[in-house]
């Protein structure tokens, strides 16, 4: 599975016959030998989609639908092995690889209509026979670069929205999990669309990553990661004044209300820390409980997170709650972060340590933890896990809650869960993160748009916003004659 790199049509090795090994988290076993592109690479695959860009960007909205979705129908035809092998590249349990492959598909279905209605505005001048016309059009060659917690997922955000707008891209896929997002661009390929219009290139990040970053070709760069690492890309986009869709860190809290009914809160702060193994950039990352009620949320989710089943292999059991960790790093992070925690007075009443049994010798793991008599100054408290950590911290006044709430530098999303409608858009208003969820755990919606506050990114993906920022806003003044002139 070496010729891994999509260049203007043509599957293909690196240049330089380099190869790097995807393994799985859970296992430490090697599935795949993928291609390490070169500078070179990268630099023929920007070109292919500057060539390609005249073509798709001027190819009618009908068409670019068709094709678009007859893509998705090729990929809905591979599900099941993108969704197998995603499980084993990221170690999730197969039915939300299932889920996250299938969302995938229907984001690009729905941009593919969208294509359709892209539209401008225009209006009478007030000085003289003038007429303006609002036009839409595609801002030129795209570098995406997508991380490993929803490689497919996260790619279909960037790839949907733009090439309906008319971009044409270069993708990078994460080198961690590059397979499945691999087979999904690979189905634009199979579907027809024009050589050089989606392009893919895998390999070493600051390397290729850099070169897409910073070639001229590029005039949008769309990343999901970290927040050190979009700094940088923000940097150097400056330099050149590239626009840049940033979705970056996040510290996700959980606010429960004295009046909050427990029997939803509960399950649901539980999904939504303990998803992924904690490796969502909207994940639960500190929870907050009023007081009169701490001792009962506590114990319950505590009691519910001992009983969460933790796998060692996806695949066979595709209804588990969590699997493994992505990488050694992640789970050294976990770890400090608990240790932190535990040294300066926090008690852990779950998990706390990876589990011991022979299954789970080889990989990544860590049991779900949850610690009460949190301090603000702890390192969980201030950073982002990105874990299976549940810290719960108590507040008196609603006022008191959101100010903890909002003691971070991320600002992604935010829940709440109270039965009190003033108080529920109160939180709303007051907040600084770029999605909240009252009583829901969940602020994805294709239709609605997606990004965060602060530290945790710039611009916005999905809904109208998210078609909007592949395109370039155009002005045209016209002066007409008038009949007696």
């Amino acid at each position: 599975m070496t010729e891994t790199l999509l260049i203007n049509g043509q599957w293909r090795a690196s240049s330089s016959g380099e190869t790097f090994t995807v393994t799985n988290p859970a296992t430490g076993a090697a599935i795949a030998d993928v291609s390490s592109a070169t500078i070179a690479d990268t630099q023929a695959a920007l070109l292919a989609a500057e060539n390609a860009f005249p073509i798709w960007s001027e190819m009618p909205g009908r068409e670019r639908a068709r094709l678009m979705h007859r893509a998705m129908n090729v990929f809905r035809a591979k599900l099941d092995e993108a969704s197998r092998l995603l499980t084993q590249e990221h170690g999730k349990p197969l039915n939300d690889s299932i889920k996250e492959c299938r969302y995938s598909a229907d984001v690009i279905d729905f941009y593919a209509d969208e294509s359709r209605r892209i539209e401008g505005t225009h209006f009478s001048g007030d000085m003289g026979p003038t007429h303006s016309f609002i036009l839409k059009q595609p801002i030129g060659v795209v570098a995406a670069i997508t991380p490993w917690n929803f490689p497919v997922d996260l790619l279909a955000w960037k790839l949907g929205p733009g090439l309906a707008a008319g971009c044409t891209f270069v993708v990078k896929p994460p080198s961690e999990a590059p397979l499945a997002a691999t087979i999904f661009a690979r189905a634009f390929h199979e579907a027809g669309l024009p050589p050089g219009v989606v392009n893919i290139i895998t390999g070493d990040g600051p390397l290729i990553g850099g070169e897409m970053v910073t070639n001229p070709i590029s005039r949008k760069i769309a990343f999901t990661g970290s927040t050190r690492t979009g700094i940088w890309i923000a940097e150097q986009a400056a330099k050149q004044l590239k626009a840049v869709t940033l979705e970056l860190g996040g510290s996700a809290p959980f606010i429960v209300c004295r009046d909050a009914d427990l029997d939803i809160a509960v399950p649901e702060a539980l999904r939504r820390t303990f998803s992924h193994t904690g490796q969502i950039c909207i994940s639960v990352n500190r929870i907050f409980v009023q007081r009169e009620r701490f001792n009962e949320f506590a114990e319950r989710f505590a009691d519910a997170a001992s009983k969460l089943h933790v796998t060692a292999d996806g695949i066979a059991e595709p209804d588990a709650d969590m699997g493994p960790m992505i990488s050694a790093a992640g789970l050294e992070t976990v770890r400090q972060h608990v240790d932190d925690a535990r040294e300066r007075g926090a008690k852990i009443l779950v998990g706390g340590a990876s589990p011991t049994e022979p299954q789970y010798a080889n990989g990544l793991f860590y049991l779900p933890t949850v610690l009460v008599d949190m301090q603000r100054d702890m390192r969980m408290m201030q950073e982002e896990t990105f874990g299976p950590v549940a810290p719960i911290a108590a507040f008196d006044s609603l006022e008191e809650g959101i100010a903890m709430a909002n003691d971070t530098p991320y600002g992604l999303a935010a829940y709440v869960y109270t039965q009190d409608l003033d108080t529920a858009f109160y939180a709303a208003r007051k907040l600084r993160a770029g999605g909240i969820g009252i009583n829901v755990n969940d602020i994805t919606d294709i239709r609605g748009p997606f990004g965060g506050m602060k530290m945790s990114g710039i611009g916005r993906e999905l809904g109208q916003p998210g078609l909007d920022a592949y395109m370039e806003t155009k002005h045209v003044r016209y002066r007409y004659r008038t009949p007696n002139e």
